[in-house]
């Protein structure tokens, strides 16, 4: 089975062309491909597949074999495996999504794309803002926004410090969130500028995460912390996110890289 590598600022993923290749059990599929020791190493897994709605379809799944219903750091990588790789001959299309169908627009630069701009859609508050939640014993407060998958905010002073491989699970598993949800800890820098790190659901800590930089940016709007188009500074890079309030529409923009391809039989993993 041919699959491609890519990643967005460091949320590596192992891609397959479904318009080549057959899998049947995506999720079984993914916790090998995505062990770094065994397998390919990666924070998941997703197929790109053909769609009656849209240009091509995005399923995804996490490194544990959990579906979610969409990565804008994913998506990303999508828009440009697509672009690079002329399966479409244009600069601006759709992908269906668990959460909706998503429009992508390429910056093309010599013949690739090096940034993607996604249309994120409209973001639900899923709460009160803020929202008070107690988590082993200590009280926070968090805001809940929802990009088609689910996500709780919180701010910190400083967020270097925090030892998300012991916190992380107690956050992400609250009954407060009965379907499990992704944590994001913020550091407010200025109006224009966040620090950002991330507890996905079903991968643990990733080095950026895109639908959370995204339901980042519109709480720090709405609780008053930032202008309406900001900085999300995350461990692989920076996203610029614009929440354009007329519209209600959220935009993502950020580069996807692709790292190797190769091929491999799932027997082995």
């Amino acid at each position: 089975m041919k699959f491609t590598k890519m990643q967005g600022l460091g949320n590596d993923y192992v891609y397959v062309n479904c318009f080549e290749e057959k899998i049947e059990n995506p999720s079984e599929l993914a916790v090998k491909v995505s062990d770094r020791h065994f397998g390919i190493g990666s924070d998941g897994l997703i197929l790109i597949r053909p769609s009656e709605v849209a240009d091509f379809r995005m399923t995804m799944f996490n490194a544990d074999g959990s579906e979610s219903e969409m990565c804008g750091n994913g998506i990303r990588c999508v828009g440009k495996y697509v672009y690079d790789h002329h399966i479409v001959e244009k600069d601006e299309f759709d992908v269906e999504t668990k959460a909706g169908i998503k429009h992508l627009k390429v910056t093309d630069e010599g013949g690739k794309a090096v940034l993607i701009t996604v249309d994120m859609g409209i973001p639900e508050v899923t709460g009160e803002v803020p929202e008070p939640i107690t988590i082993d014993g200590r009280s926070y407060e968090f805001i809940g926004i929802s990009m088609g998958n689910p996500h709780a905010i919180y701010y910190m002073d400083e967020i270097d410090g925090l030892d998300l491989e012991a916190m992380g699970p107690a956050f992400e598993t609250h009954e407060r969130f009965p379907e499990r949800t992704n944590s994001e800890f913020i550091q407010v820098i200025d109006r224009s500028h966040l620090r950002m790190r991330v507890w996905e659901r079903g991968s643990g800590e990733t080095w950026a995460c895109g639908t959370g930089a995204t339901a980042s940016a519109v709480a720090s709007v709405l609780s008053g912390r930032t202008e309406n188009t900001v900085e999300v500074e995350l461990k692989g890079g920076i996203l610029s996110i614009t929440w354009d309030r007329e519209s209600g529409h959220v935009y993502m923009t950020g580069p996807a890289v692709e790292v190797f391809q190769g091929e491999f039989d799932p027997e082995n993993l």
